[in-house]
């Protein structure tokens, strides 16, 4: 009789964390003296035996943090997918027009990054968290405070996206809000996705002076300060809704430091939009999204390796392998025996190879990383490759 009511507590304890594991909450958080709501969202494969990323999602202003996560921005399909811990913040108040805001009218010294940082510790602290992969994104209002995040919460954030929000600049920032200057501390990836008729001033494709940059402004400051490369590669992605009244071109600023990059999915024709739920309809900005920022961690692209002499040099195409970029083959200039494995840059592995060359000649254009490893020393090796 003792065992069986051990093996049905037992059992009941695992129904218990099964449903444990797979849980929305409404939460609340006492913060710089308000009472502050977020919701969570557990994943069904969350068991506590690895460590999850967090993916914060910030709506607009004004709005609702449950209104943003049922109607445009669901992250929960993906996160029970992917392997995730969906948060969605709801703003304060803003003492001035009784709005919700993530960046009160002057004057205040209501600073949310805090809050988002309080709600990082306390999860942390509650759930198995890979506190390296912590992400964020946001619309219009939202997608203004993860540039914020980026700039000022850079020691715990890996990654951002912004949807039709801009980035302020320094100056109104620092004279008006009495913030500090964005001041990221390590190579960060960012996706930013603006329509080129938003006609909020606040996220304009070609700025707000002297409060609101432009775009081209934003990616030649991540994209200077990542070190990418100076020009874009440009992609015309299909216009898959000919009814939607815009499309998308895709330009990538690529080789930043750590294998960082910037990515601009530029809506032409596009309005103030979370595209895939209104607005443009050629991409889902959801699983965009995600798709972009798991693929870094705060030290930047997780399959990239750039720290020792020779894999600088390789990232530079200068040794080691050649030709770079390659049409049809690569070849490594050593006479020892290598494992090849080349990854394209969401972490899928393409070719896996012994020796010391490799016919590359069906994959597509892109950059790729090549991992070799010397089969004599056990050494690693890591360097990216353009295929034409």
């Amino acid at each position: 009789m003792k065992n069986l009511l051990s093996l049905f507590l037992f059992a009941l304890s695992i129904c218990l964390f099964n449903v444990n594991s797979q849980t929305q909450e409404t939460r609340t958080m006492n913060f710089d003296g308000n009472s502050r709501e977020y919701i969570i969202y557990i994943p069904s494969n969350y068991d506590g035996s690895v460590e999850f990323p967090l993916m914060f999602n910030f709506h607009g202003g004004g709005g609702l943090s449950s209104d943003f996560m049922n109607f445009y921005n669901d992250m929960r399909p993906l996160a029970d997918t992917a392997g995730f811990i969906a948060v969605y913040p709801q703003a304060a108040i803003d003492p001035v027009d009784g709005s919700y805001a993530w960046l009160h009218k002057a004057p205040t010294s209501h600073n949310d990054i805090f809050f988002i940082e309080a709600i990082i510790d306390a999860l942390s602290s509650e759930f198995s968290i890979d506190n390296d992969r912590v992400y964020a994104c946001g619309y219009s209002e939202g997608g203004i405070f993860s540039y914020e995040l980026a700039c000022r919460l850079n020691n715990r954030i890996a990654a951002i996206s912004s949807v039709s929000g801009s980035m302020l600049e320094d100056s109104f920032r620092n004279s008006y809000y009495d913030l500090d200057f964005c001041s990221p501390v390590h190579p960060t990836a960012v996706l930013l996705i603006p329509g080129t008729a938003d006609s909020n001033p606040h996220s304009s494709y070609n700025g707000f002076p002297p409060y609101y940059m432009s775009v081209e402004e934003i990616t030649t400051y991540w994209s200077n300060y990542n070190n990418t490369d100076i020009n874009p590669i440009i992609n015309q992605l299909p216009n898959t809704n000919l009814f939607d009244g815009s499309y998308v071109e895709q330009r990538i600023w690529e080789n930043g430091d750590n294998c960082s990059r910037i990515e601009e999915l530029k809506v032409i024709g596009g309005d103030h939009d979370w595209p895939g739920a209104f607005g443009n309809m050629d991409i889902d900005a959801t699983s965009r999204i995600w798709n972009f920022v798991s693929q870094f961690n705060i030290n930047g692209l997780i399959e990239c390796e750039s720290l020792s002499t020779n894999q600088q040099i390789n990232k530079k195409n200068e040794y080691l392998i050649y030709p770079n970029p390659t049409t049809n083959e690569l070849v490594l200039n050593s006479d020892k025996v290598y494992q090849i494995e080349i990854f394209d840059l969401s972490g899928n592995k393409v070719i896996e190879f012994k020796g010391n060359s490799i016919n590359v000649e069906h994959l597509s254009s892109a950059t790729y990383i090549v991992n070799a490893i010397d089969l004599e020393t056990k050494e690693s090796l890591s360097f990216k490759v353009i295929k034409k």
